[in-house]
């Protein structure tokens, strides 16, 4: 990743997930963030945060804006797109923002004026109701800190879950590695079965996901950690 981001031409636009990484659930350390953040000055690029998925990887708002915050407190110019679909339960709405951090306010306003010009020509005025939901919460002490509570109460859930279906991995073929399962975070894993595998889990098992072998956790409840467990080793063992 540093490598392609040292060759990539100047001024170009690289976009980073946030925090949460989707499809693989890895994500940077802050180490690695530091040096993304160092090729991306040194290279003159323009980073566009993609944040779908806040409070999802750690359980904490602020702790998953870490990776933002580090390029905002370097100096660095990007762009931030916020999705409130998934951690606040909007997802018919399609609630976001997106955010401009620059160097100046002359360049904030010529950005701003082209972002105008932009929704003016996609939807001049998105519906607001989900907006003033967001807004809500977002400016209410005692209800942004409840939400704060709930993210925390979501990521743990998923976590459980995953460790539960580690157990069952390993319960079902010791002889594999599955720690993978665990090392990921947020909502999804990424297991590493093939397409003709993947048509296996559907096929045989009724388990659907997309055929890069993606599946979302948060799906998945404790009681069908067993299930997918047999799936996942059948895939594995004879759909080769």
């Amino acid at each position: 990743m540093l490598h392609d981001l040292e060759k990539a031409p100047e001024g170009s636009v690289v976009v980073l997930h946030g925090c949460a990484h989707n499809p693989t659930g890895v994500d940077p350390t802050t180490e690695d963030w530091a040096k993304i953040a160092d090729a991306c000055e040194k290279n003159h690029l323009i980073p566009f945060f993609d944040v779908a998925y806040q409070g999802f990887a750690s359980g904490s708002l602020e702790e998953d804006a870490s990776s933002v915050r580090l390029f905002a407190e370097r100096g660095i110019e990007f762009f931030c797109a916020q999705s409130y679909s998934k951690n606040l339960g909007l997802y018919a709405e399609r609630v976001g923002a997106i955010n401009a951090v620059l160097s100046d306010s002359a360049a904030a306003t010529k950005t701003l004026s082209q972002l105008n010009r932009i929704a003016r020509a996609m939807y001049s005025n998105p519906p607001v109701h989900g907006a003033r939901i967001a807004s809500t919460v977002i400016n209410d002490p005692v209800l942004f800190a409840r939400w704060n509570e709930e993210m925390m109460e979501m990521a743990g859930r998923i976590k459980t879950v995953r460790a539960s279906l580690y157990d069952e991995l390993v319960t079902q073929n010791g002889d594999k590695d599955w720690s993978f399962v665990t090392r990921q975070i947020g909502m999804f894993s990424f297991t590493g079965l093939n397409e003709r595998q993947v048509t296996n889990m559907t096929e045989k098992h009724a388990i659907y996901m997309t055929k890069d072998g993606r599946i979302s956790l948060a799906g998945l409840s404790q009681a069908k950690c067993a299930y997918l467990a047999t799936a996942i080793d059948d895939s594995f063992k004879n759909a080769k």
